[in-house]
């Protein structure tokens, strides 16, 4: 059985990625992680810039992260899509959906997922949606990230699983994998309890049995997101790294 790749989603750094990405890439490499999950760097920062800092620090993409409303700008999948082959990477990641206030905006983004992933798997990419807990409200009976799964081709569109936002959203993150096994090709491991997030292993979500759950769905990457800290962010995420390299998890 193969391990995943480790990665790690820079949220935790805040306004500090835009001000200062080369030292913020210096601290994630000075963890000792080897990959990280990214907006498109390219717009912000320039291709050459960006690749220079990656280069320094020794760091690969592993994916980007988008919201929906990416996903409708004219264009814009484009030119995500030339990032990722520019940067070596093959993950498109997607939060959100058209309406979070009906199970019609759920139908409806299944819709948009279908056209956007294919485009992606022509392009040699995956594409993911990445869940928080609105997605677990019920319409009628009905989750809506169940719904908008059933109408979405598996062949097109996978998931990155947050299992923090599983577990606040009422399911067990590792009967979630099971579920979508098949599809379950990236994961974020968070980890906190109802309005606070901790480093990996502190907090209430059962993530022994995510990692067993994600292990026997094949998952690819495994990514550390924490998306606030009390500590220096440089020390929340070697300690994550830390728990992950202690349960077994490293790519």
């Amino acid at each position: 059985m193969n391990k995943p790749n480790i990665g790690l989603n820079l949220i935790i750094f805040g306004d500090r990625v835009q001000n200062d990405l080369e030292g913020v890439l210096k601290e994630v490499s000075q963890a000792g992680y080897t990959a990280i999950e990214t907006r498109n760097f390219f717009e912000t920062h320039g291709e050459s810039r960006f690749k220079e800092i990656l280069a320094k620090t020794g760091l690969r993409v592993g994916a980007i992260h988008v919201g929906y409303e990416e996903l409708t700008q004219e264009g814009k999948v484009d030119l995500h899509l030339q990032y990722l082959k520019a940067v070596g990477a093959r993950y498109f990641l997607c939060s959100g959906v058209s309406d979070l206030h009906s199970l019609e905006g759920y139908e409806r983004s299944a819709e948009m997922f279908n056209q956007v992933g294919r485009q992606c798997r022509d392009a040699g990419i995956r594409f993911c949606y990445h869940n928080h807990d609105y997605e677990f409200r019920v319409w009628n009976g009905v989750k809506g990230i169940h719904r908008m799964m059933e109408l979405c081709d598996s062949d097109l569109v996978g998931l990155c699983v947050d299992v923090y936002w599983v577990y606040i959203g009422g399911e067990d993150p590792a009967e979630y994998i099971d579920r979508y096994r098949n599809r379950a090709w990236y994961g974020h491991f968070k980890d906190g309890s109802p309005g606070r997030f901790t480093e990996l292993g502190r907090g209430e979500v059962d993530l022994l049995s995510a990692r067993d759950a994600a292990l026997r769905a094949g998952t690819e990457w495994i990514v550390v997101e924490q998306d606030k800290t009390d500590k220096a962010p440089k020390d929340s995420i070697r300690e994550s790294l830390e728990y992950l390299r202690g349960i077994g998890v490293e790519g």
